[in-house]
């Protein structure tokens, strides 16, 4: 059973200084969960984690990964800004783009970020645009075809546009030796949201192979092996987690089964983990405000799909806990709506839930990646306050929530009547 790492009283403590609807982060719960990642992959010398910028684009959560020795995974050059800001430095920076600009490029060269290549055409177009190629960079591998596993999880890797084939990644070293290259690192992404032990350890074999191949077939030092992301979390309430040691002991049995007779016992594992990283740890606490009663039952929430839109685009599941009434029984069916003029503005679906009032503050559970960060403006509503609930109880904000003057802020030219003005100004939307 998922347990909120609010209280009722904590959390209307909290909405009194800022309102609902908020995202809210658990400081020492981030914490903790880096340290069990590295501890199940200590084995291995030259580990790092590059989280994932892109899970939660936050300074804060940013510099609590950097503070715990993690580095940043980068996909553009606003997440490249960030990185840098925050501290992070050199090699503590993965550039992982595609179909990248050349600004971007140029930039992450600049600044001394491992450039993780997505295809063997970008060799050709960094020489074109002036980037000098480094002692270490990367190549991203797609090996094709159908990636399956043994509980049935699978995807499709011949339908992806990311990564290089075989063939290609072998001549794309062959190219980057003889523009100076000196150090490799493989990287590829297979399956997203996995929930189960099993898939690092499978990709670590199928990459440690490769890294044999690639190292006999043109002479390359293998510096790194980078698992990239899809470890998962269990959205569902019964849902078991993966456990991370059992996953770094898998990586382990197929590193001293595969990289050590080949004699490339120093090769760093690298992975960019965001989801399995921070989204528990994270909610998005939302307030009752209307209820509906015709078909069906609905409880209007002042959050909508413009907040935690993966409900809305994906139906996926967020547990949702009624603040103090966490012991009451489920004996109501709800469908828990936000205002958008959209149908699928919906967090729960005909969702068992004590009886819910005007009021009664939601936490919705699982927020902490992918949440605020695909946020968007749709039907004008604006970005919520993110939060941070730090271990001696206290709260920090590290995002004030978004104004009507930061919404309107790119048009050259909105002229608003002096009337509105004050009526915006009345209301505290100005």
């Amino acid at each position: 059973m998922k347990e909120a790492f609010l209280t009722a009283d904590q959390a209307k403590k909290i909405a009194e200084t800022y309102p609902t609807p908020f995202h809210i982060y658990d400081e020492e719960g981030i914490r903790a969960n880096v340290r069990a990642v590295q501890k199940a992959f200590a084995w291995n010398p030259g580990f790092k984690e590059y989280f994932a910028v892109k899970a939660t684009p936050n300074p804060e959560i940013l510099k609590i990964m950097l503070e715990e020795g993690c580095g940043m995974d980068c996909s553009s050059m606003s997440e490249l800004v960030l990185s840098r800001a925050c501290g992070a430095r050199g090699s503590d920076i993965m550039f992982s783009s595609n179909d990248t600009p050349a600004e971007e490029y140029r930039f992450a060269s600049k600044i001394e970020s491992i450039i993780n290549l997505d295809d063997i055409t970008h060799i050709e177009y960094l020489e074109r645009i002036g980037v000098a190629f480094p002692e270490t960079m990367s190549c991203r591998f797609n090996p094709g075809g159908v990636f399956r596993m043994s509980n049935g999880i699978m995807d499709n890797p011949g339908e992806s546009k990311y990564g290089m084939t075989r063939e290609q990644i072998s001549e794309a070293f062959k190219l980057m030796m003889k523009k100076g290259v000196k150090r490799f690192g493989i990287h590829s992404f297979l399956a997203s949201n996995t929930v189960t032990n099993e898939y690092y350890p499978m990709l670590a074999g199928q990459l440690f192979e490769l890294a044999v191949e690639l190292h006999r077939e043109t002479g390359a030092d293998i510096a790194f092996v980078n698992l990239s992301g899809g470890v998962g979390i269990p959205y569902m309430p019964d849902q078991e987690g993966n456990d991370i040691y059992e996953i770094g002991e898998g990586v382990r049995k197929k590193f001293e089964e595969i990289m050590v007779p080949a004699g490339l016992t120093n090769t760093s594992i690298y992975t960019e983990m965001g989801r399995f990283m921070t989204g528990p740890y994270g909610a998005l606490v939302t307030k009752a405000i209307h209820e509906k009663h015709i078909y069906r039952e609905y409880i209007g929430v002042d959050a909508c799909a413009a907040n935690l839109m993966r409900p809305a685009i994906y139906g996926a599941y967020h547990h949702i806990t009624v603040l103090g009434k966490e012991n009451a029984p489920l004996d109501h069916k709800y469908d828990v709506v936000g205002s958008l003029c959209e149908n699928n503005d919906k967090f729960a679906v005909e969702r068992a839930l004590p009886k819910i009032e005007e009021g009664d503050l939601l936490f919705i559970h699982d927020t902490g990646a992918h949440g605020f960060a695909m946020g968007y403006n749709y039907n004008g509503r604006l970005w919520s306050s993110e939060l941070l609930l730090r271990g001696d109880g206290s709260v920090k904000l590290i995002r004030r929530a978004q104004k009507m003057a930061d919404y309107f802020a790119t048009f050259d030219c909105l002229p608003v009547s002096e009337d509105i003005k004050e009526i915006i100004k009345e209301e505290g939307l100005e």
